[in-house]
């Protein structure tokens, strides 16, 4: 049994929903000996979240962002957390929506997504500073 447990810092990044398969892959190279096993990409925050989506087309990210804004209330007086801004009690709600983990299984040494899918870091602040990410494999090797 491999089992190992690496964490990532993301610089802030703009408001909206960010592919980041790579940037995870970059820091867990261990995967390439797994033969079966999964990944567990947990945020250790509660106004940004992850989800698993399309990862070709641009335009699906601009969807969400619409979509989320639309959903979920920015700046609704009926708040009553809004100590750290008026852009924080919308952000902890979508993240609820969308949640703070994924897992995808690994097959053969790769993450067994889909051909057009990608891990979203979904940012939901207008300046939600950096952001950190626990990532965990485990799995039967080679």
């Amino acid at each position: 049994m491999i089992f190992e447990q690496e964490f990532l810092v993301l610089n802030q990044k703009p408001r909206g929903f960010h592919i980041i398969t790579s940037q995870i892959l970059g820091v867990i190279p261990q995967i390439e000996s797994i033969k079966v096993g999964m990944l567990q990409v947990f945020i250790q925050h509660t106004s940004a979240s992850l989800s698993i989506n399309e990862n070709a087309d641009p335009t699906v990210r601009q969807d969400f962002e619409m979509f989320f804004n639309k959903t979920v209330k920015e700046r609704d007086p009926n708040y009553l957390h809004d100590y750290e801004g008026d852009d924080d009690m919308p952000a902890h709600l979508k993240s609820a929506l969308l949640g703070s983990s994924v897992t995808i299984p690994i097959r053969n040494g790769k993450l067994a997504l889909g051909t057009w899918q990608g891990i979203y870091f979904c940012e939901h602040r207008d300046a939600g500073g950096k952001r950190s990410f626990v990532i965990t494999v485990w799995g039967k090797g080679f």
